[in-house]
């Protein structure tokens, strides 16, 4: 049985539930997902044709190295990844890593921004 796998807008419904999230358009039609006005944590084409985010360093090459995951253009030095659609992941995994994405990005933040925004 194949583990259940998430829509882009199951995908976008579950960025813009964590804490502080935004939603904007930029690029000619890139969905932007950021907290505290604009630091990004996940970005996705209009179209639901693909999906980016941020990973911790220690995990970056070991997506990498996974069949439908790729660095992310212009992104991938600060160790982003790219997926293509259907996402090479199930539900759980992808919704475990663009929170993982959420809280690196919050935890760049200055401490008066964090506030209300940490999961954990």
């Amino acid at each position: 049985m194949s583990e259940q796998r998430m829509t882009a807008e199951q995908v976008a419904t579950f960025c813009l539930a964590l804490p502080g999230a935004q939603e904007d358009y930029k690029w000619g039609g890139i969905r932007v997902f950021s907290v505290a006005g604009n630091k990004m944590f996940a970005i996705q084409g209009l179209s639901g044709d693909g999906l980016a985010f941020k990973l911790a360093d220690e995990l970056f090459l070991g997506y990498c190295d996974r069949p439908g995951i790729r660095p992310a253009p212009y992104l991938a030095r600060a160790k982003w990844v790219s997926l293509e659609y259907p996402y090479p992941m199930g539900r759980e995994e992808i919704s475990d890593l663009l929170r993982r994405s959420h809280q690196l990005v919050v935890r760049r933040l200055p401490k008066r921004l964090q506030v209300g925004l940490l999961l954990d």
